[in-house]
Parts: structure tokens; sequence; C-alpha cells
């Protein structure tokens, strides 16, 4: 009896502890991200990708972004866009940049949930490198140095991942420190 109790007890631990393990959220822009939570629902409540957001809505994405997933993104923070050249973010807001707007943010996103071990795991199998398929129909490179995980877009930009495993209810999110762009 005292063994049947024992194993009873050490499966419930077992069972909320991976609970409580898997329902883990991080801080990023000083909010919670809640991992039961969808991007977007996230994304909204960090102080740190307000740019982000605002491109989101204007490309017309809150809906797909919001959907069943999963989705691997890569969020700018709102200090990677100021390093774009000046007026580039206003320019990319206007109505009739839609199309190169959605292109870009596109290019940030990645079909599927890869986290960072997941990444890691293809870089290594690439020999020190992975092409990270976007849903914009082009490649980023995902490499390592040291145990820091960068990006490098199709003109060469390179972006570190400075927040990594930002799990939602629709995927992951990495934030990145500068803006990814693909070629022209």
């Amino acid at each position: 009896m005292k063994t049947r109790k024992f194993l009873s007890m050490a499966f419930m631990a077992l069972v909320f502890g991976a609970t409580s393990f898997a329902q883990k959220k991080v801080m990023v822009g000083g909010a919670a991200m809640y991992p039961n939570k969808n991007i977007i629902e996230n994304a909204v409540n960090s102080k740190d990708h307000t740019t982000l957001v605002v491109a989101v809505k204007a490309a017309g994405l809150v809906e797909t972004l919001q959907g069943k997933g999963p989705f691997t993104v890569f969020a700018p923070t709102n200090a990677a866009f100021d390093k774009l050249p000046m007026g580039t973010v206003e320019t990319l807001l206007k109505p009739e940049n839609k199309k190169m707007l959605q292109t870009i943010l596109t290019y940030h996103v990645v079909a599927g949930k890869m986290n960072a071990s997941d990444i890691a795991k293809a870089i290594k199998m690439g020999q020190g490198k992975a092409g990270l398929k976007t849903v914009s129909g082009r490649t980023l490179i995902a490499w390592m140095k040291g145990k820091d995980l960068y990006i490098t877009d199709e003109k060469g930009g390179m972006a570190k991942v400075s927040i990594a495993d930002v799990n939602q209810s629709n995927g992951v999110i990495h934030v990145i420190e500068s803006v990814v762009l693909p070629k022209s």
C-alpha cells in the first residue's frame, strides 16, 4: 500500500512539475510572456516591441500571427528598428508600401516551432550553418559564436538572438537585436 501511495505521489509531482515547467513565463520588454497566449497576445505587452506590433498591424498580419501556426518568429526590438536608416520605418508603414512591409516581416518568420536547441542541432548538422526557410520564401542563415545564436540575412546583415525560447501557444519567439532584410 505504501508503495502504491508513493508511486501515486511521485506521478502527481511529475505531472504537476512538468506542467509548471511547461508554463514557465519569460520576461520580455518588462512584461511576462505566457506560453498559453499566442504571439500577438504576448507581443502587444512588450514595451520593447511596440514598433514591431505597429508594423504587424500595418502589414495586415495580426490574424495570421494569432493563427494556429506553429511559427518561429525572430522578433526585432524597437532598438533594432532604430538601427535602420532614418525614415525607413515611417516609409514602410505607408499604405502604398504594405507589400514590401509584408515581405520584410514574413522574412522574420519560419513555419514550424524551432526552439534554440532545434536550431543548434540544425547548425551542427549543417557543419556550422543552417538555412532557415522563411514564410516569405527566402532564407535566413543561423550560426553560433560560442553559445550565442546569430541570424544572417541575404544582404549579409547579422542579428544576435538576445532572448531565445519565448514559448507561445502557437510557436516560439526569439528576440533579436537587428532587423533582418531580404535582398530586393
